[in-house]
């Protein structure tokens, strides 16, 4: 058992919550400062709009998942933690880059994607579900991040 090793271990944890939700807060501020432009114009669009604000905060979701994850492989919601060496400090530690990675990148860019939704909601209401969908194709990576952070971590032999 190698103290490094658990270290390493919950730096990885901490990386995913840290890099995902970095992301969702620049995608929402991107989506946001769009909004506030549309509603100072017309503030009856808050409803449509909110939607696509708030779509680029669930990577830090997915992040903080996969931080959960990390938690529960090392026996933090057990009572005793799990000893590791430190190879296995530093699998764990890569297991939880996917999501933290995916995470950072599509809400940076789901946050660009529902500005666009947001002004094309702004001159056309009745394609606000048009915006929502290109928006959650984004998304899709994200998903796809956590899901191999899942995959990756089933995989890990600890204790």
């Amino acid at each position: 058992m190698d103290p490094v090793g658990l270290a390493i271990a919950i730096l990885g944890g901490a990386v995913s919550a840290f890099l995902a939700g970095t992301g969702s807060a620049i995608g929402i501020a991107t989506a946001a400062q769009t909004a506030n432009g549309v509603l100072s114009e017309d503030p009856s669009k808050f409803g449509r709009v909110l939607i696509l604000v708030a779509m680029p905060g669930t990577q830090g979701i997915y992040g903080l998942l996969g931080t959960f994850l990390v938690l529960m492989k090392l026996g933090f919601f057990g009572g005793e933690t799990v000893g590791l060496t430190m190879w296995q400090g530093w699998q764990i530690f890569f297991a939880a880059l996917p999501v933290a990675i995916a995470g950072l990148f599509s809400a940076i860019h789901q946050g660009k994607t529902s500005a666009a939704g947001v002004e094309l909601t702004a001159k056309r209401p009745e394609a606000m579900v048009q915006g929502i969908i290109h928006s959650a194709l984004v998304e899709t990576y994200a998903i796809f991040g956590l899901l191999a952070t899942i995959l990756i971590l089933n995989g890990i032999q600890v204790g």
